[in-house]
Protein backbone atom coordinates (compact mmCIF):
# COMPACT_ATOMS: atom_id res chain seq x y z
CA UNK A 1 0.00 0.00 0.00
CA UNK A 2 1.35 3.23 -1.29
CA UNK A 3 1.94 6.10 1.39
CA UNK A 4 -1.04 8.59 0.40
CA UNK A 5 -3.76 5.22 0.51
CA UNK A 6 -2.35 4.56 3.95
CA UNK A 7 -3.40 7.90 5.24
CA UNK A 8 -6.40 7.88 2.86
CA UNK A 9 -7.64 4.86 4.42
CA UNK A 10 -6.81 6.53 8.19
CA UNK A 11 -8.72 9.47 7.37
CA UNK A 12 -11.50 7.38 6.30
CA UNK A 13 -11.63 5.88 9.48
CA UNK A 14 -11.10 8.60 11.71
CA UNK A 15 -14.42 10.01 9.81
CA UNK A 16 -16.18 7.46 10.57
CA UNK A 17 -15.05 6.81 13.93
CA UNK A 18 -16.13 10.64 15.33
CA UNK A 19 -19.20 10.37 13.26
CA UNK A 20 -20.66 7.63 15.02
CA UNK A 21 -19.41 8.95 18.09
CA UNK A 22 -21.57 12.12 17.27
CA UNK A 23 -24.22 10.44 16.16
CA UNK A 24 -24.64 8.22 19.70
CA UNK A 25 -24.19 11.35 21.51
CA UNK A 26 -26.90 13.02 19.87
CA UNK A 27 -29.08 9.81 20.23
CA UNK A 28 -28.29 9.65 23.88
CA UNK A 29 -29.72 13.89 23.90
CA UNK A 30 -32.88 12.81 21.98
CA UNK A 31 -31.98 15.04 18.69
CA UNK A 32 -34.29 14.29 15.94
CA UNK A 33 -33.20 12.92 12.91
CA UNK A 34 -31.78 16.71 11.29
CA UNK A 35 -29.99 17.00 14.32
CA UNK A 36 -28.49 13.79 14.75
CA UNK A 37 -27.41 14.60 10.83
CA UNK A 38 -25.92 18.16 12.02
CA UNK A 39 -23.87 16.46 15.31
CA UNK A 40 -22.59 13.88 13.61
CA UNK A 41 -21.33 16.32 10.33
CA UNK A 42 -19.76 18.90 13.10
CA UNK A 43 -17.85 16.07 14.61
CA UNK A 44 -16.86 14.35 11.92
CA UNK A 45 -14.83 17.10 10.06
CA UNK A 46 -15.22 19.76 12.64
CA UNK A 47 -11.37 18.83 14.09
CA UNK A 48 -9.87 18.36 10.12
CA UNK A 49 -11.43 21.69 9.34
CA UNK A 50 -10.01 23.35 12.55
CA UNK A 51 -6.72 21.92 11.09
CA UNK A 52 -6.90 22.61 7.52
CA UNK A 53 -7.56 26.94 8.68
CA UNK A 54 -4.66 26.66 11.04
CA UNK A 55 -2.13 25.22 8.00
CA UNK A 56 -4.11 27.47 5.40
CA UNK A 57 -5.48 25.14 3.34
CA UNK A 58 -8.89 26.70 2.26
CA UNK A 59 -12.07 25.80 1.53
CA UNK A 60 -11.44 22.98 3.87
CA UNK A 61 -11.07 19.48 2.53
CA UNK A 62 -13.61 18.07 3.91
CA UNK A 63 -16.12 20.23 2.36
CA UNK A 64 -14.66 19.84 -0.91
CA UNK A 65 -15.12 15.87 -0.83
CA UNK A 66 -18.67 15.03 -1.64
CA UNK A 67 -17.85 11.46 -0.74
CA UNK A 68 -17.04 12.70 3.14
CA UNK A 69 -20.36 14.41 3.26
CA UNK A 70 -22.20 11.50 2.26
CA UNK A 71 -20.33 9.57 4.35
CA UNK A 72 -21.60 11.43 7.42
CA UNK A 73 -25.54 11.44 5.94
CA UNK A 74 -24.90 7.65 5.93
CA UNK A 75 -23.52 6.86 9.14
CA UNK A 76 -26.00 9.60 10.77
CA UNK A 77 -28.54 7.48 9.43
CA UNK A 78 -27.20 4.19 10.23
CA UNK A 79 -26.98 5.61 13.71
CA UNK A 80 -30.60 6.60 14.08
CA UNK A 81 -31.89 3.75 12.52
CA UNK A 82 -29.91 0.88 14.58
CA UNK A 83 -28.69 2.22 17.59
CA UNK A 84 -30.93 -0.18 19.74
CA UNK A 85 -28.19 -2.69 19.03
CA UNK A 86 -25.26 -1.07 20.31
CA UNK A 87 -26.59 -1.35 23.89
CA UNK A 88 -25.52 1.01 26.64
CA UNK A 89 -24.54 3.82 24.40
CA UNK A 90 -21.75 5.29 26.94
CA UNK A 91 -19.26 2.52 26.37
CA UNK A 92 -19.61 2.43 22.22
CA UNK A 93 -19.33 6.41 22.44
CA UNK A 94 -16.14 6.32 24.50
CA UNK A 95 -14.35 3.70 22.50
CA UNK A 96 -15.30 5.40 19.03
CA UNK A 97 -14.61 8.48 20.20
CA UNK A 98 -10.87 7.32 21.50
CA UNK A 99 -10.40 6.19 17.74
CA UNK A 100 -11.32 9.01 16.12
CA UNK A 101 -8.59 11.27 18.77
CA UNK A 102 -5.73 8.93 17.94
CA UNK A 103 -6.38 9.05 14.00
CA UNK A 104 -7.13 12.66 13.93
CA UNK A 105 -4.19 13.95 16.24
CA UNK A 106 -2.16 11.54 14.04
CA UNK A 107 -3.22 12.82 10.58
CA UNK A 108 -3.06 16.81 11.99
CA UNK A 109 0.38 16.34 12.94
CA UNK A 110 1.28 14.59 9.79
CA UNK A 111 -0.33 17.46 7.40
CA UNK A 112 1.32 20.32 9.65
CA UNK A 113 4.76 18.92 8.65
CA UNK A 114 3.51 18.93 4.99
CA UNK A 115 3.08 22.55 5.61
CA UNK A 116 6.53 23.04 6.99
CA UNK A 117 5.72 23.70 10.51
CA UNK A 118 8.18 22.68 13.75
CA UNK A 119 7.61 20.47 17.05
CA UNK A 120 5.35 22.90 18.75
CA UNK A 121 3.22 24.05 15.65
CA UNK A 122 2.67 20.28 14.92
CA UNK A 123 2.01 19.33 18.29
CA UNK A 124 -0.54 21.85 18.68
CA UNK A 125 -2.47 21.44 15.00
CA UNK A 126 -2.23 17.72 16.02
CA UNK A 127 -3.83 18.26 19.25
CA UNK A 128 -6.31 20.72 18.30
CA UNK A 129 -7.00 18.23 14.81
CA UNK A 130 -7.92 15.65 17.20
CA UNK A 131 -9.98 17.37 20.04
CA UNK A 132 -11.51 19.64 17.47
CA UNK A 133 -14.68 17.50 16.80
CA UNK A 134 -14.98 16.57 20.21
CA UNK A 135 -14.88 19.77 21.71
CA UNK A 136 -17.41 21.24 18.96
CA UNK A 137 -19.65 18.09 19.90
CA UNK A 138 -19.95 18.75 22.94
CA UNK A 139 -20.91 22.18 22.89
CA UNK A 140 -24.09 21.07 20.50
CA UNK A 141 -24.61 18.88 22.67
CA UNK A 142 -25.18 21.08 25.71
CA UNK A 143 -22.34 19.70 27.99
CA UNK A 144 -19.34 21.25 28.65
CA UNK A 145 -16.30 20.18 26.46
CA UNK A 146 -14.34 17.26 28.15
CA UNK A 147 -11.11 18.68 27.47
CA UNK A 148 -11.31 21.30 30.17
CA UNK A 149 -12.95 18.38 33.46
CA UNK A 150 -11.60 14.94 32.52
CA UNK A 151 -10.53 13.30 35.88
CA UNK A 152 -10.36 9.70 34.66
CA UNK A 153 -8.57 9.46 31.54
CA UNK A 154 -6.26 11.90 29.87
CA UNK A 155 -7.75 13.29 26.35
CA UNK A 156 -6.18 16.63 24.88
CA UNK A 157 -2.48 15.24 26.15
CA UNK A 158 -2.78 12.13 24.80
CA UNK A 159 -3.31 13.86 21.49
CA UNK A 160 -0.58 15.38 22.47
CA UNK A 161 1.87 12.45 22.45
CA UNK A 162 0.22 11.22 19.23
CA UNK A 163 1.23 13.95 17.85
CA UNK A 164 4.77 14.32 19.16
CA UNK A 165 5.84 10.60 18.19
CA UNK A 166 4.86 11.59 14.36
CA UNK A 167 7.09 14.77 14.47
CA UNK A 168 9.97 12.02 16.13
CA UNK A 169 9.37 9.23 13.57
CA UNK A 170 9.46 11.88 10.51
CA UNK A 171 12.74 13.69 11.63
CA UNK A 172 14.60 11.26 13.38
CA UNK A 173 13.60 7.85 11.53
CA UNK A 174 12.70 8.65 8.38
CA UNK A 175 12.99 5.04 7.37
CA UNK A 176 9.81 4.78 9.09
CA UNK A 177 7.26 7.57 7.94
CA UNK A 178 5.15 5.74 6.37
CA UNK A 179 4.13 4.18 9.68
CA UNK A 180 4.36 6.97 11.62
CA UNK A 181 0.70 8.22 11.93
CA UNK A 182 -0.21 4.71 12.70
CA UNK A 183 2.17 4.82 15.27
CA UNK A 184 0.92 8.39 16.56
CA UNK A 185 -2.25 7.33 16.51
CA UNK A 186 -1.63 3.98 18.63
CA UNK A 187 0.21 5.88 20.96
CA UNK A 188 -2.69 8.31 21.52
CA UNK A 189 -5.17 5.35 22.00
CA UNK A 190 -2.96 3.58 24.01
CA UNK A 191 -2.54 6.21 26.30
CA UNK A 192 -5.96 7.30 26.97
CA UNK A 193 -7.07 4.02 26.90
CA UNK A 194 -4.27 2.93 29.82
CA UNK A 195 -5.01 6.07 31.92
CA UNK A 196 -8.43 5.32 32.54
CA UNK A 197 -7.31 1.63 33.49
CA UNK A 198 -4.83 2.68 35.42
CA UNK A 199 -6.23 5.65 37.05
CA UNK A 200 -3.62 8.32 35.83
CA UNK A 201 -4.34 11.44 35.62
CA UNK A 202 -2.91 15.29 35.30
CA UNK A 203 -2.23 17.50 38.44
CA UNK A 204 -5.32 20.05 39.07
CA UNK A 205 -5.61 22.97 41.39
CA UNK A 206 -6.13 21.94 45.10
CA UNK A 207 -9.35 22.90 47.14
Amino acid sequence: MQHWQLLDLLAWMGLLAFGVSGALVAVQKRFDLVGIIVLTGVTAIGGGAIRDVLVGSLPAGSLRNEAVLWLVFLVALGVWRFYRRLGRLERPIYYFDTLGLGLFAALGAERALAFGLGFWGCVFVGTVSGVGGGVLRDVLAGEIPGIFYRNRDLYASAASGGAAVVFLIYTFLPAYSALAVVLGALVTIGLRLSSRWLGLRLPAPRD
